[in-house]
């Protein structure tokens, strides 16, 4: 009995498949970010009494749902065309990231931070936005290394998966961080 060598991903050229066969190939990825969506919706509405009480922390949910995805694309289109060429080193470029998405998130929690505080002038949810940005953004990265590798090493398009699912689980994770900050500081 011969042994097989494993299947190793190679690329497809989009411009070549049909319109149905990419919509096919799509469809199951961003079913998994519609239900990801749903959760992201009914976690909200768990905190409903909080945002009840002051109104004005929902003005920050867009701002950090998108800053947590936008670093986490950042990286993960990165890393996605570092695997296509081979040339990638896991924990390097893990570590790598991360200390990448800590300043990041330094730099944003404080720009953020301080407007927050100077135009609602309260300086607990100025923290609260500024604490959250530094969890999500040094979170952010790691996930959008590890969803791709998983998806690479598991011999499916990571440049085709990736992005829904780090997306909504990227979503769920800065929403769970700015509601558990908001609860242990200010409530």
């Amino acid at each position: 009995m011969e042994i097989q060598p494993k299947k190793e991903y190679v690329a497809e050229d989009d411009t070549k498949e049909s319109v149905e066969h990419l919509i096919e190939r799509r469809v199951p990825w961003l079913f998994v970010g519609l239900l990801g969506g749903i959760l992201a919706t009914l976690i909200i509405s768990k905190y409903e009494a909080i945002l009840s009480a002051d109104v004005r922390l929902a003005f920050f949910i867009p701002v950090i749902v998108y800053l947590s995805d936008a670093v986490g694309t950042q990286t993960e289109t990165i890393y996605v065309r570092a695997l296509t060429f081979k040339k990638t080193r896991f924990w390097t470029y893990i570590f790598k990231e991360s200390v990448v998405g800590v300043g990041l998130g330094i730099i944003f929690g404080l720009i953020l931070a301080v407007f927050a505080a100077y135009w609602l002038k309260s300086s607990a949810i100025g923290f609260v936005i500024g604490l959250t940005f530094l969890i999500n953004l040094s979170l952010a990265p790691i996930l959008a290394v590890i969803i791709p590798s998983v998806l690479y090493k598991r011999h499916s398009d990571p440049a085709l998966g990736s992005g829904p699912v780090a997306t909504i689980i990227q979503d769920l994770i800065s929403l769970l961080v700015y509601f558990t900050v908001v609860s242990i500081i200010i409530f």
